[in-house]
Parts: structure tokens; sequence; C-alpha cells
């Protein structure tokens, strides 16, 4: 390419053109890029409603077992398979304690068992819960961490590909060297586009999932001291 015959207009630096004229490696870490976004989009998308949802749903439920109704009213009326951890967790410290006082609850060991069931039952629907509301928060992870080094190896690959195109041509002219450079930059802004709004909802979201987990745990709280309190009336 001689520098005579380049002529470079605003045209030139377009994210089109830029991607159009990069080495095929470059392009390859482009579109690599380019998906990265788009997935950790579709991730923060499908956060952002859950924990939207569950929030709301969570405020509606412990609104319903404050108000003083009955709790197996309550339970019966979340149906037979809840969705929300909520109902979940209330319908299985109800059921062992149904079973309990169906035996007959006569001994203080008894109770005490009864009462390590009912934790054990809420910690596992907790932990289940857990691990539902952080799942894909480990592709936000990937992309934030990885996407800056992806776009970086691509910058040095079409820096090189610049110094290879100055080498062959013997030529330092500004039209020579400044759209492979555009093109190896560009690269790194893809990157730091697919790794900011990662890294941003991976740590918002990770937060609310602690949030939501320590919600649930309260709430497992408040029920097995509402099964002791049931233990103590009836001794």
């Amino acid at each position: 390419m001689d520098a005579a015959a380049t002529t470079i207009t605003p045209e030139t630096f377009s994210f089109i053109s830029l991607f159009l004229r990069a080495d095929w490696v470059v392009k390859g870490v482009m579109i690599g890029l380019g998906l990265a976004s788009l997935w950790s989009w579709t991730v923060i998308v499908d956060k952002l409603a859950r924990f939207t949802v569950l929030n709301r749903q969570a405020d509606r439920f412990e609104g319903e077992v404050s108000s003083g109704r009955s709790l197996e009213d309550i339970a019966q009326e979340a149906g037979e398979r809840p969705k929300h951890a909520l109902p979940r967790m209330l319908q299985g410290a109800l059921r062992e304690w149904r079973d309990a006082r169906a035996k007959g609850l006569t001994t203080d060991t008894q109770a005490a068992f009864l009462v390590q069931r009912i934790d054990r039952v809420l910690d596992t629907t907790i932990a289940r819960e857990a691990l539902r509301v952080e799942d894909g928060l480990g592709s936000l992870a990937i992309v934030a961490t990885a996407s800056p080094f992806v776009g970086l190896f691509g910058t040095v690959w079409g820096i090189m590909h610049s110094f290879q195109a100055i080498a062959i041509q013997k030529n330092t002219n500004l039209a020579v060297v400044a759209p492979n450079i555009a093109e190896a930059l560009f690269a790194t802004a893809i990157g730091l586009i697919a790794a900011i709004p990662a890294y941003i909802a991976y740590n918002k979201f990770s937060t609310d999932a602690s949030r939501y987990t320590a919600r649930l745990e309260g709430f497992a709280d408040d029920l097995s001291t509402a099964i002791q309190r049931r233990i103590a009336e009836r001794s």
C-alpha cells in the first residue's frame, strides 16, 4: 500500500471499517468478545428480573405470615409445590411438626430432635435456593476478568501486524500506521465494553444474592422460634 494511494477519512475509523479491515485473529477476538458481552447482558437482564420477582414475592409472603393468620392456612394457600423458597420452608417446618405431634412429644429429647430436624430441612432449602440465585454469576465473573486480557491480546497482535506492515512497506507514514493501530486498540475497547458491565453486575448481584440468602436465614430463625414456642406451650 502506497502512502499516496491511501486516504484517511472519518469513515476509515468507523467500527464497521475497523472490523472489516482487521486481521483474522483480531476479528476472532472481536467476535468472541462480542458474544461474551451478549451473554453477560443476557445474564444481567435475567438476574434483574429474577431478583425483582423473588423479593416482591418474599415481601408479600412475609406480610401474610406477620398478619397473625394461622401458619397452616398460609401454607395451604401456597399450594402443594410452591416455587418460592419461603412457602416451601414453611411447609417443610410444619410437616415435621405434624409428624412429631402425631407420634407424640413426651420428652425434652424428642422436642430437641424435632427442632434439629426442622433446622436441617430449612438449611437444605436455603442452600438449594442460594445455589439457584447464584447461577450465572460465574459467567459474569469470567467475562469481567478475562475480557480485558483477551482484548489486550488482540491489541498486541494488531500492533505486531502494524509493525509487520511498516517493515514490508518501509514506510512509517501515518496513513500506513494509523488504521492498523486503530484496529488493535479497538479490540481493547471491545474487551472493556464487555468487562465493565459484567464486573459491575457481578458485584451487584453477589450482594443481592447474599442479602436474599440472609433473608431466608432470618425467616428460618423465625420459623424455628415459632415451632419452639408451640413445643413449650404443649409442655
